[in-house]
């Protein structure tokens, strides 16, 4: 019983603390040190983000600001309206769903519309409009990651609370304008231009300069190929032609021996030389005509084949 009474002593003064401050400062946010944190808020949720139900709800982003898998299976989310509650109302949650996993800078959204049956990812408490509200995030160990206090005419309809960029320490009001709009499970800040882009479409509208430095980077490859081409077909011929010295016994030269020869080599090629040209002195301006010897035969002899042709008288 005593413990009973302490917890709802100490609620009321963090609830008396908190209500104070939210008068003095109109938005106070965790310090963001933590890996998973409570990246953005929105309460009245008239044409925004549908749940799995079809039904707009509010929700309270989680943003895993770590580059490994974080599983926030066990942490609670709490909620407090300070003036209002006489005590603060956690949700636990549950364990045994995957979805809980969070994947490295990746972000999951819980539902505060006071529905626990309906899935992981739907609180036990609900988000309203009435008065100001302290909303945190405990981890398995019930110690606190981080905490967002909200003030009751701060935001509108269909705008949000979030920090302006993922796990940046200043938050803002979202959904104001073009540029600031509610990003529900994504990046906070989302960079719709590239500034480069804009200046090159500015400078080159009708795409001139973009033709030519297209065909310049085509005529630059096709010549880079060329040369490499041509370096690797040059030492592949030298390759090739070292291996076929090496096998015929011939001992390679390095650059200043490669074109001289022994003189072996010069008088051998001096003697074919002399060989082709005066082979036959001057034989080769005298005929020579050999008669054919056969031995005759009257097997071979084609006269005996022939009719004689009878004389005429």
């Amino acid at each position: 019983m005593n413990r009973y009474i302490v917890k709802r002593y100490l609620t009321v003064c963090a609830g008396v603390i908190f209500l104070l401050a939210g008068y003095s400062c109109d938005k106070i946010s965790g310090t963001g040190e933590s890996k998973v944190l409570l990246n953005e808020v929105l309460v009245n949720n008239k044409t925004n983000f549908q749940d799995d139900y079809g039904v707009q709800s509010p929700w309270i982003e989680v943003f895993n600001r770590s580059y490994a898998s974080i599983d926030i299976a066990g942490y609670r989310l709490a909620f407090f309206r300070p003036g209002i509650d006489t005590d603060t109302t956690e949700y636990f949650i549950p364990k045994g769903d995957v979805l809980t996993l969070i994947k490295p800078r990746q972000h999951a959204l819980f539902w505060a519309d006071g529905k626990p049956n309906h899935g992981t990812f739907h609180t036990n408490f609900k988000l309203d409009t009435v008065g100001d509200m302290w909303i945190g995030l405990y981890d398995s160990g019930r110690k606190l990651l981080d905490y967002v206090y909200i003030k009751e005419n701060l935001l509108e309809a269909d705008q949000s609370y979030g920090r302006i960029s993922d796990a940046a320490k200043e938050w803002e009001v979202k959904g104001t304008g073009e540029d600031n709009y509610i990003t529900p499970s994504t990046n906070n800040k989302t960079i719709g231009k590239s500034p480069k882009i804009t200046n090159f479409e500015e400078h080159d509208s009708i795409g001139i300069g973009m033709s030519i430095t297209a065909m310049l980077v085509v005529f630059v490859g096709l010549i880079l190929l060329y040369l490499a081409f041509r370096f690797i077909g040059m030492v592949a011929v030298s390759r090739s032609k070292n291996r076929a010295m090496k096998v015929q016994g011939i001992p390679s030269a390095g650059k200043k021996d490669m074109h001289q020869s022994p003189g072996e080599v010069y008088a051998a090629i001096a003697m074919a030389m002399h060989e082709f040209q005066n082979v036959h002195d001057v034989e080769d301006t005298v005929l020579t005509i050999n008669k054919v010897k056969r031995a005759y035969s009257p097997w071979s002899s084609k006269i005996y084949g022939l009719r004689e042709t009878p004389n005429r008288k």
